[in-house]
């Protein structure tokens, strides 16, 4: 992870401890000041950590003075900037947990520098996923986002500045589009733009504003494709070796998640410690046959080896036998165990077996049970994931603040545009890197 980090001449010391630990643990450092132990002002280097973290240059900031107040007060001016102080571990995790702050500051007056180095890895590995904590945080965000002529100075990248209010709408509005958002729509876990106004910024000053519609000019894909994409190793001939290479590629390419079998789950979790990498592992996988008590438990028993997200397969022959309530409570015991354990959870309706009819029905029963995303396939059937399902299953769940995977035979960049198009949020594939080195390629063309 890339991490900005500063500090005034009280808190120099405390940088310097806590820059050393989190190279030792593979994070990216970017020393914004202060150098010496020399009086300096605080805001100064306040503000730095923050627009690095606005601006996108880093991931997470971390900010040090004397108390920690004041530094927060500042961070908290920069638009896109959700700063939080922590004394403690606790704090610390209500911070990510409730408010997915993504800037921390600490006193060094008031702690030592192994707690403050427990409180940073706390701040670093814990992630917002419940729900209602993500609503709120879109209210923060909105509250953000009415900030006026002050959101100005923090677009930086050379051509922004030169939007009209009607370009920037027009622009976010086909961000809505491809990424399957509504202005004012629930928060959510994956890219939002309608309801999270500093992600359309971010957006933009990455070249989101080339953005382009219809079949015949394809549009430009956000850098952060990476970042829609679950690496994905299902093969049942799956070895420890090749689940070891995954977690490398996944944390070369920061992809949104690795998705394994629940007894890889633990190694995943391990792996990727110290990354934004989330780890998701399948349930009922791949014919959802089990019965809805024993998926409930195989995903609290995931979520303890580390799990953050839960990819479960339907009872497909119970749907298509007309029983709605038997496969509503299917998805509710996953979807139920993942609230407990603030996990992610996505339901696997299998496409390719289904009619139109019976895919509405199922995503309006996982809309019911409150699931975060409804999934096309598990890969294993006789056919994968299509743009029209796509746009069908947006159709039906998009207004309940829910989001659509598309997986089963994505194995190219063209296949992934083709499913965000549609209203993808989210794709699972094997073929993960063939995917973001053909984006690059096409990028650096256009």
């Amino acid at each position: 992870m890339k991490i900005a980090i500063g500090a005034d001449h009280g808190g120099f010391n405390l940088k310097q401890e806590l820059g050393q630990h989190l190279r030792s643990q593979g994070h990216e450092v970017l020393d914004m000041g202060t150098n010496s132990t020399t009086a300096v002002d605080y805001p100064t280097y306040a503000r730095k950590v923050a627009e690095a973290v606005a601006s996108g240059q880093a991931v997470r900031g971390i900010m040090i003075d004397g108390a920690g107040i004041g530094s927060s007060m500042v961070a908290n001016k920069v638009p896109g900037v959700r700063a939080a102080m922590a004394y403690d571990l606790s704090s610390a995790r209500n911070g990510r947990e409730h408010n997915d702050a993504n800037l921390l500051t600490l006193g060094a007056g008031l702690i030592g520098g192994s707690l403050a180095a427990q409180i940073v890895d706390v701040f670093l590995n814990t992630d917002c996923t419940e729900a209602r904590h993500k609503r709120r945080v879109a209210m923060i965000n909105e509250v953000q986002g009415t900030a006026g002529p002050a959101i100005a100075p923090v677009i930086t990248t050379a051509g922004s500045a030169d939007l009209s209010e009607t370009d920037m709408a027009r622009i976010v509005e086909r961000l809505q589009g491809l990424l399957g958002t509504t202005a004012g729509g629930a928060y959510h876990g994956g890219p939002c733009v309608g309801s999270c106004p500093d992600t359309a910024r971010h957006f933009i000053g990455l070249g989101a504003h080339r953005f382009t519609s219809g079949p015949d000019s394809p549009g430009r894909i956000p850098e952060e494709l990476a970042r829609y994409i679950d690496h994905t190793i299902l093969k049942p001939d799956t070895t420890k070796a090749m689940v070891e290479k995954i977690v490398a590629e996944a944390r070369e390419h920061t992809f949104r998640s690795v998705c394994v079998n629940p007894c890889w789950v633990k190694t995943v979790a391990d792996g990727l410690r110290g990354t934004p990498v989330l780890t998701c592992s399948v349930v009922g996988f791949p014919l959802g046959a089990n019965t809805p008590d024993l998926k409930g438990m195989e995903t609290r028993k995931a979520i303890r080896d580390g799990a953050k997200e839960i990819d479960m397969v339907i009872n497909v022959g119970r749907l298509k036998g007309g029983d709605d309530d038997y496969v509503f409570k299917d998805i509710l015991a996953v979807a139920e165990a993942c609230r407990d354990g603030s996990a992610v959870s996505k339901v696997i309706i299998e496409t390719a077996l289904l009619t139109d009819e019976e895919k509405v029905r199922v995503c309006e029963l996982a809309k019911r049970a409150r699931a975060n995303f409804v999934k096309t396939s598990t890969g294993f059937a006789s056919g994968g994931a299509t743009a029209e399902d796509i746009a069908l299953m947006a159709s039906v769940v998009r207004g309940a603040g829910m989001e659509v995977k598309a997986s089963g035979g994505i194995r190219n960049f063209s296949d992934a545009k083709r499913m965000i198009d549609a209203g993808a949020t989210r794709i699972g594939a094997s073929a993960s890197i063939a995917i973001v080195q053909e984006a690059q390629q096409a990028s650096a063309s256009s």
